[in-house]
């Protein structure tokens, strides 16, 4: 039996949607939560990253400041994920260009890199890690994953800077690591909705789950 008259909330187009839904019989991947064993992971949304998209994390800021919320409420984890680059790989600074090298690297030595963005509301029992790459979650490049397996986290909510780069990148390798991820879709800057939303259906059809902000709040907030 099709269910093609399943909506995507996050605006994931409806054909995707009918494959993935007639395929496995239900549209979410991991349908429910539990809060202590969820960690919020905000990637990059520093004073230094951030220079250039102010407004799209100014739109961003209230929805991770709600998750952070019901989720420390119910007993759950938020790292902060940031990548002060002091000296950049040969391979870096081949890709990006002298210029834009140069500037992270002084972001990574001034502590821009690692000043969170000053609307997020952060807490003295977050986790704090950096990264040596794209992906958080890539063997040997920061030590993530080791500190929420102390604290037992088996699910994760990725926000944060750039939608196609750093947070898919630590999405997709989370998802192989065996973790239950979730993009939240309205709490990522990202480079256009086009690409946006390519990324969010790869990842919807192949590595995990997309929601929006209220429906992840609401998910948190049902758990008694």
């Amino acid at each position: 039996m099709k269910n093609a008259s399943i909506k995507h909330p996050s605006g994931i187009r409806q054909e995707l949607v009918d494959k993935v839904v007639n395929r496995r019989g239900y549209l979410y991947a991991f349908p429910a939560l539990d809060p202590a064993k969820t960690a919020l992971v905000v990637i990059d949304l520093d004073l230094g990253t951030g220079r250039n998209d102010e407004q799209q994390i100014a739109e961003i800021t209230s929805n991770i400041n709600n998750l952070s919320s019901a989720l420390r409420k119910h007993g759950g984890t938020i790292a902060w994920v940031t990548t002060p680059i002091q000296k950049a790989t040969e391979n870096f600074r081949a890709v990006f260009g002298e210029a834009l090298t140069k500037r992270y690297e002084t972001d990574g030595e001034s502590g821009k890199s690692k000043t969170i963005w000053p609307e997020l509301v952060v807490k003295e029992n977050d986790i704090h890690a950096v990264k040596e790459g794209h992906s958080a979650f890539f063997p040997g490049k920061s030590n993530l994953h080791e500190q929420l397996q102390e604290r037992d986290i088996s699910t994760l909510l990725i926000v944060g800077a750039v939608t196609n780069v750093c947070c898919e990148a630590s999405a997709r390798d989370a998802a192989e690591l065996q973790y239950k991820v979730t993009m939240i879709s309205n709490a990522v800057v990202g480079w256009s909705e086009e690409q946006d939303q390519a990324t969010f259906a790869t990842f919807f059809r192949c590595y995990g789950d997309v929601r929006p902000t209220d429906d992840v709040v609401k998910l948190i907030e049902s758990v008694k």
